[in-house]
Parts: C-alpha cells; structure tokens; sequence
C-alpha cells in the first residue's frame, strides 16, 4: 500500500468516530423540564403561550424538543422531590413559575439551569443575585417591576371604595415574597388612611376560616396577593368574597374573569410566551448566570362591572376611562 494511500485511510478512520459524535451532538433533543405547583388543569392557557413561544423559536413538542411535566397538585410539600426527579432524569433546564416552584428547583441543583417564571422579588427571595447579573444558574421573567405594584393594587381599591378604613390581605406564610410585599403594602397603607388586617392562607382548607375572620373584624374590602395556590383557586376566592359581600382587588385577570372585582398586574400570558425565549437561549449554549432577568413591561387593570354592580358599588368615570378590559 502506498504511503499517502495508507495516511488517507487512516486519518479516514480517526475522523469518522469525530463524525458520528458531532452528528449526535447535532440529533441530541433537548429536554426541558417544566415544575408546577398547581396541577395539569389548572389555566392552561399559560402552558399553551409557553408552547406557543417555543414554536415561533422554532422548538415544537414531540419533534425537536422533550417536555418532562411534575405537577405538585397544590401540595407544596410535594415540590422537593419532583425537583429531585426532574434532576435525576438530567434536563437540559427547569422551567418554573413563581417563588416556591423556582425555590425547590434551585434547591434540588446548583447546576442545571432554570428558566422562573412571575417570582415577584428574585433578588429579596435570595433566587439571584442582581437583575442584570443574577450570577447563578436561575434567570427568566420577573413578575413585578418593583414591589410598589401591590401598594398599586391597594390605592386602587381605595380609589373604588373611597369609605374603606380597614382592608383585609390575604397572604401565604409560605410564600417569601409575601413578607417582602408587607412593607411596601405597610406604607401604602399610612398613606392612604387605611388600617390592615393580615389573614393567612396556606391552601384552600384554610380559606373559609380567613374569611370568617374578616367578617368578624368587619373589614370593608380585601387584597388577595399573588400566590400560585390563589390563583388556581381564583373561582373559589372570588365566590367567598362576593359572598362575604368585600370587595376584592387581585393580581391576575382570571380572577376577576372568574368574578372578583378588580385586578392591576402583568400578563401573565405574555410572561409565559417570554419565558420560551430564556429556554431557547440556554439550550443553545448561553449560561443564566449571563442572561439578564427581563421586567413585566405590560400591566393590565382589569374590571368586573358586574361584580361592581352586585356589591353595589359605582365603579369612579376615570378608572373605568383606565382600565384595560372592562367585564360587564
């Protein structure tokens, strides 16, 4: 065999196995991991805009791209281990919504990336480190920008309901961002004349006794803060305060879609579609530490005029003139 014949075919057999390997590489499908608090059924348009978000980068579900589902069923308890088990099958990334979900994902791994969706504070949650930098392996959309939108949610309630002296909030003392809302909602409170009732609700067993407890403090209205247990249960909700005869303000618009008064807060669906672009990034390649966390740029107040009308309240011109959607 000639020499240049015998170096031709050896380099031959030394690049091929390169070959095949850059070829897998290129076949591998990522796999994402997506970590629920709520179950399967709960809202499911926000799944369909996370989807839709992949689809418009090019990643479709079945084809190009895995999705490893673990729905926590509302038990907070449940979260760790369905972490551990997204870890355990080796996902790409983890992507979650709201602070106990993205908390239990970091806590199962230092090293996977994961996509948050809506945690309200990130950097007082102790999730990252700075908004630009969050320099860990967590990164996504925010769900506020600032804590003063919940003080927001508060002066328009009051706007509403001018007479309010006392408002009752509903929060979860699981929740780390609840605590981190108080102060701003604190303030607010002084400035608006208002006194507070704080009521706590770790899941929906706890709510008629939340309820009973502002009818027996008379409190005039009620803030229900973000919470990913309260949201899934935002018919629930809306029915005790409407039985409770308290106006209620809220952070997402499927609450006052499923009958409560009034909510000011981000899309939420427009959250989700941005999260797909953070998924789409990481499994390319880019690192969360280096991909700075994006702000809700879009806020909606929502308005049930019909809620209104059965509490017998006559909604201000003004705010109806501000509102994004009015339910009638």
């Amino acid at each position: 065999m000639r020499r240049r014949e015998f170096i031709a075919l050896v380099g031959g057999a030394i690049a091929c196995p390169m070959d095949v390997r850059a070829q897998q590489q290129a076949e591998k499908v990522p796999r994402i991991g997506y970590l629920r608090v709520t179950s399967a059924s709960d809202r499911p348009p926000l799944l369909d805009a996370f989807r839709q978000g992949l689809r418009e980068l090019g990643w479709v579900e079945g084809q190009n791209i895995v999705i490893d589902y673990r729905f926590a069923e509302g038990r907070l308890d449940r979260l760790p281990d369905l972490a551990a088990e997204l870890v355990r099958l080796k996902v790409d990334v983890i992507v979650s919504l709201g602070t106990q979900g993205v908390t239990a994902a970091k806590n199962a791994t230092e090293t996977i990336p994961i996509v948050m969706i809506a945690v309200r504070d990130p950097v007082g949650a102790g999730l990252i480190a700075s908004l630009a930098r969050p320099g860990g392996n967590v990164t996504g959309v925010s769900g506020y920008a600032g804590l003063e939108t919940v003080a927001k949610q508060l002066e328009l309630l009051k706007e509403t309901v001018p007479k309010i002296r006392r408002v009752a909030i509903l929060l979860n003392p699981t929740n780390a961002y609840h605590s981190l809302a108080m102060r701003e909602v604190n303030v607010a409170a002084q400035t608006l004349g208002v006194q507070l009732q704080l009521l706590e609700a770790r899941g929906p067993n706890e709510f008629d006794g939340a309820f009973a407890a502002m009818v027996k403090e008379r409190v005039g209205a009620l803030l229900v803060l973000s919470d990913v247990i309260f949201n899934s249960h935002a018919s629930r909700l809306a029915d005790l305060a409407a039985r409770s005869r308290l106006p209620t303000a809220y952070a997402v618009r499927e609450s006052v879609e499923a009958g409560g008064l009034m909510s000011y807060g981000p899309s939420f669906l427009e959250l989700y579609r941005r999260s797909a672009a953070y998924v789409d990034k990481i499994v390319k390649g880019a690192k969360p530490a280096d991909l700075p966390v994006e702000q809700p740029t879009k806020f909606e107040l929502v308005i049930n005029l019909k809620a209104a009308k059965a509490l017998g309240l006559e909604v201000p011109p003004l705010l109806i003139a501000q509102a994004d959607e009015l339910i009638e």
